[in-house]
């Protein structure tokens, strides 16, 4: 069965960022504490699950569509840190070392490039692995999300039923959801006065934000007029919280499919950041690969 792992580069650098400590540095005295957290959970997600095509996907520097139709979309967010900035090109020669494909697109996010591979692949089973919940929407029959919930450490695998466990909702109605509780992270309101109860009540009775507005008399007189009232900024809610599955992205499952965790590459690139646990792992973990690729075979 071929499964393929995307992995959301962005959000696991920033969690193995304030994961492992500043004072991991390079021979240099350059901080390298994210890259090694984020090796360390490449490995352990091929480790966890098994996959047998993996790429990376990462946010650009350019303004993204969201941004340009929203000029106070995640307007509040700091700007990254000084010492995490420089090590985003150290975690992609890492991967180029693992010949593990990375792929991102001026003008949208990683969650954009992965929720079109993940949807237009042609493979049995896509697992995502990431912090961010807003991927929790492209869940279904054949796409699942490994989110870490405690640092690098422990993470969970979420299925359409966990999803709705979790949010509430149905995978398919977090984007309605979100239009109409709004999402404080990425500074979009939403309708003032919804909160999670009567969203969740609302999308029950009503299975989807279309049909809500549709049925708008059959509502009750009070929150019928907070939707009405701010029905402008629930579209633009909902508008921003969708993912772009239709992205005009290149990608190439051969090369999704070829990738070794332990070359001579990987192991100079260990060499020079002084990753020595990591290089052993990854040797392990490339025998037992390798070794389960040969009792396939036989």
């Amino acid at each position: 069965m071929s499964k393929l792992v995307l992995v959301d580069g962005n959000a696991i650098m920033h969690r193995a960022f304030h994961a492992i400590p500043s004072t991991f540095t390079t021979k240099e005295g350059h901080p390298i504490n994210a890259v090694y957290g984020f090796t360390s959970m490449i490995l352990k997600i091929i480790q966890d699950l098994e996959p047998t095509h993996i790429a990376v996907c990462f946010d650009r520097k350019e303004p993204t569509f969201r941004k340009k139709e929203f000029k106070d979309y995640q307007a509040h967010r700091p700007e990254m840190d000084v010492d995490l900035s420089p090590q985003f090109p150290k975690a992609k020669e890492v991967l180029e070392s693992m010949r593990i494909p990375v792929y991102e697109k001026a003008g949208f996010e990683a969650d954009d490039v992965i929720g079109t591979v993940a949807k237009k692949t042609r493979v049995d089973e896509v697992v995502i692995a990431t912090g961010d919940k807003d991927i929790l929407q492209l869940v279904d029959k054949r796409i699942k999300v490994y989110l870490p919930i405690k640092g690098l450490s422990i993470a969970e695998l979420m299925d359409e039923e966990k999803v709705e466990e979790k949010m509430g909702v149905r995978p398919d109605q977090i984007v309605d959801y979100k239009g109409l509780v709004g999402d404080p992270s990425d500074n979009y309101k939403g309708v003032l006065g919804i909160g999670p109860k009567t969203a969740e009540k609302l999308l029950g009775e009503h299975d989807s934000f279309k049909m809500i507005y549709k049925n708008i008399k059959k509502i009750d007189e009070r929150i019928a007029k907070k939707l009405i009232e701010h029905k402008k900024s629930a579209d633009m809610s909902y508008k921003l919280a969708k993912i772009i599955t239709n992205v005009d992205v290149k990608y190439d499952l051969d090369d999704m499919n070829d990738w070794g965790v332990f070359s001579r590459e990987a192991e100079e690139i260990f060499d020079k950041y002084r990753f020595r646990s990591i290089s052993k792992r990854a040797e392990i973990l490339s025998g037992k690969l390798n070794q389960k690729d040969q009792l396939t075979l036989v």
